[in-house]
């Protein structure tokens, strides 16, 4: 007895103290993407080309990259002569409006409240209970999501709490590309969560279909079955990023993100 005591006091506080204090990341970290088309020499469009999931889209005088798409391969980051791509250290990547999850070279989004707002607010601003469902996925996405119940991330902390039934939920919690063989379920599990109930898609695969999108046996993420109400992107995104998407829900602020700043 007296050595668990003593192995426990070494160890000393594990869970980190985000959101109060930024956390460490490591210095491989990939996080949102800077884009300067300053750089593009004229008619190359070598990141374009390597991009696994089609992305990337590149104008005259602009670039825009779809985080929604995005695997965060850095296989663009790579193939650019001039370094007109970076990937940077930001982890607040989770928005509540598709069409932000598109970065544009010359362009700052400031960060979005991503805070329920009106009568979900009031019901589930406190508390939020979550039925996982892993519509197709590779397992990515669900180790990270898994991992949030960790003495490191604790996320029970903050009142977020997965459970067994939808019944119990107040929302689903999605990954996947939604195939074929996973549709009827996601919509009965859906259609069994008391109203007013929320969606979050996790990864690229539950946003757009990932790596998949097109193929026959996918449907090309949440949103082509049930509404979304925050997108997670990543593939598979870090645990912190999706967290920091989880609390914003129940009203966490967040910070003004720190554009530009490269690992």
């Amino acid at each position: 007895m007296l050595n668990i005591f003593r192995t426990r006091l070494h160890q000393g506080h594990r869970t980190i103290r985000f959101p109060d204090e930024e956390p460490a990341l490591p210095p491989r970290f990939r996080g949102r993407p800077v884009l300067d088309a300053s750089r593009c020499p004229e008619g190359c469009s070598a990141c374009v080309d390597a991009c696994p999931t089609q992305a990337l889209t590149a104008t005259a005088d602009r670039l825009a990259l779809d985080m929604g798409r995005c695997l965060f391969c850095a296989d663009c980051v790579s193939a650019c002569p001039e370094g007109a791509i970076a990937l940077s250290s930001e982890f607040r990547l989770a928005e509540r409006i598709r069409d932000r999850l598109v970065v544009r070279s010359g362009e700052r989004l400031d960060a979005q409240e991503l805070a329920l707002t009106g009568e979900l607010r009031r019901l589930l601003g406190r508390s939020l209970k979550l039925r996982v469902v892993s519509a197709g996925g590779c397992n990515g996405c669900e180790a990270d999501v898994n991992v949030l119940g960790t003495i490191v991330f604790d996320l029970g902390r903050f009142g977020i709490q997965y459970v067994a039934s939808p019944r119990h939920a107040d929302g689903l919690l999605i990954m996947g590309p939604v195939t074929r063989n996973m549709r009827e379920a996601l919509c009965k599990t859906y259609e069994a969560v008391p109203e007013p109930r929320i969606v979050i898609a996790v990864g690229a695969c539950a946003i757009s279909g990932g790596p998949y999108a097109g193929h026959d046996e996918v449907h090309g993420g949440a949103a082509s079955t049930v509404p979304v109400d925050l997108y997670i992107p990543g593939c598979p995104p870090h645990p912190l990023t999706i967290l920091e998407g989880l609390i914003g829900l129940v009203g966490r602020a967040r910070r003004d993100r720190a554009e530009g700043t490269t690992p």
